[in-house]
């Protein structure tokens, strides 16, 4: 039984999204001590989603709800929330409904903006994840890879997504309006994670061409080649974020990377290191004692970084898109700083294009039930039962037929028998191997036909 507890922007408050989706990462693996009935549990976790989609094994007549009960006290245990307040938050969907949900989530018809592109790789990396952990199952996989096929026909299909709108977009068209030109904004990027790529190419497409990036865990360079722009040092960084017109966060951290103490003291460095380069007698080169490590950091900023004086005070827009929050509250007490966080862009969020979204829903709808049709037609027990049968079947018939020649020796005829066996056992093991591996891939169908056309065996002929 396929069960999901969902918790959105649509029904969860930014505070208990960002406490489930800083622990995601441990949560399904807990999911599955909790309750025998538990056997596969995958995560996705956004900005602005929490889902836990569960493969329960109950026998017919049980409840599920001790199991979810326990689920979601695992989750609550992983995140620091208590469960009562999980209960009251999630949604709760189950048997084929699950497929229509997921499939919606995939293509983007549950996000803040209506369509948006990167959740389909969030889905898929969120599988990738619970195969690492060993928390996924076969009936799992075919749902997850059902909902990225789904998204990709949903995508090509109808017109959602047509304009190319996503979080990411939603967030610099609202920037627009306090930056007036980007091609001479300084921009730093703070992450070269899933939102970093998006993010870049959405600023170039808005003209930005003097982009640095810095990363926390120290992937800036590697990030910088790639994508043919400026990495920033650690010691460049505080610098960088009081010299940049706009600062763009998008890392999985798990603590803020971008505060006040960090802005006020890149400012201070940058008036103390100009003062000390403009004194007479004082140039960069005779820098010595503290002044002389700001100083070779100031140089490597010395066509990015604006007069001091300037500087104080001057506009500076913080725009964070990390989950949890990459910047803390109080760079809003530093002059001329405004912070634009995921809860004000998902305020400013528009209507989603109804045409669009309703040729989505009935080719999702259509998939959902195609996804269950095909669920009950492709257990493969029947058809391994039917294999074995069939194999079972030719070995006792050459056995018998081996014994009515028998060689006259007790021993010879044992050993031609026992070969036989052993032989039947050899060729089961390789289409057995297979037919795990089809089912952990989702792929039941190919296994089911290759059975068919290989040995003439189906399984409806074994009842």
């Amino acid at each position: 039984m396929l069960i999901c507890l969902t918790a959105s922007h649509k029904n969860a408050a930014f505070d208990t999204l960002e406490r489930l989706s800083a622990h995601a990462e441990s949560a399904a693996p807990r999911i599955l001590d909790r309750h025998d009935s538990l056997q596969g549990a995958v995560v996705v976790a956004t900005c602005n989603r929490f889902e836990a989609y569960l493969d329960l094994d109950t026998r017919e007549g049980d409840s599920p709800v001790p199991a979810v009960h326990e689920a979601i006290r695992a989750v609550g245990d992983a995140a620091g929330v208590e469960p009562d307040e999980l209960r009251s938050t999630f949604g709760f969907v189950h048997g084929n409904a699950v497929a229509g949900h997921l499939f919606s989530v995939a293509a983007g018809l549950e996000s803040v903006v209506v369509g948006e592109g990167e959740i389909a790789g969030q889905v898929r990396r969120s599988l990738e994840r619970a195969r690492a952990e060993g928390t996924t199952t076969p009936e799992l996989e075919r749902l997850f890879q059902r909902a990225s096929q789904t998204s990709r026909r949903v995508k090509n299909e109808t017109g959602i997504g047509g304009a190319g709108r996503s979080l990411v977009r939603l967030a610099l068209e609202l920037a627009s309006s306090r930056v007036a030109d980007w091609s001479a904004a300084r921009v730093l990027l703070v992450g070269t994670g899933q939102y970093a790529g998006a993010t870049l190419a959405a600023l170039r497409d808005r003209g930005a061409n003097d982009v640095r990036v810095y990363s926390p865990s120290g992937r800036a360079a590697k990030f910088a080649r790639g994508h043919d722009i400026t990495a920033v040092s650690h010691a460049g960084y505080a610098i960088a974020a009081a010299a940049a017109d706009v600062i763009i966060t998008c890392t999985t951290a798990d603590h803020h990377v971008v505060d006040r103490v960090l802005l006020e003291g890149g400012r201070a460095t940058l008036a103390g290191s100009h003062a000390a380069l403009a004194a007479p007698g004082a140039p960069e080169s005779q820098a010595t004692g503290p002044d002389a490590a700001a100083h070779a950091v100031l140089a490597e900023f010395r066509a990015w970084c604006p007069v001091p004086e300037a500087a104080q005070g001057a506009r500076q827009l913080v725009i964070d898109l990390g989950m949890p929050r990459n910047v803390a509250t109080d760079v809003v007490e530093v002059e001329g700083v405004e912070l634009l966080d995921l809860e004000t862009i998902r305020r400013h969020a528009p209507l989603e294009e109804l045409g669009a979204s309703d040729d989505a829903r009935v080719l999702i709808e259509r998939a959902a039930r195609n996804f269950g049709a095909v669920g009950e037609e492709l257990d493969l027990a029947p058809s391994v039962v039917a294999l074995r049968a069939h194999v079972q079947g030719v070995l006792e018939a050459e056995i018998t037929r081996a014994r009515s020649r028998g060689t006259g020796d007790p021993a010879t005829d044992e050993r031609v028998e026992a070969a036989l066996r052993h032989m039947a056992g050899v060729l089961l093991h390789t289409p057995m191997v297979r037919s795990r591996e089809y089912a952990r891939a989702g792929e039941q169908r190919a296994w089911i036909d290759g059975l068919e056309a290989v040995f003439g065996v189906r399984a409806d002929e074994s009842r």
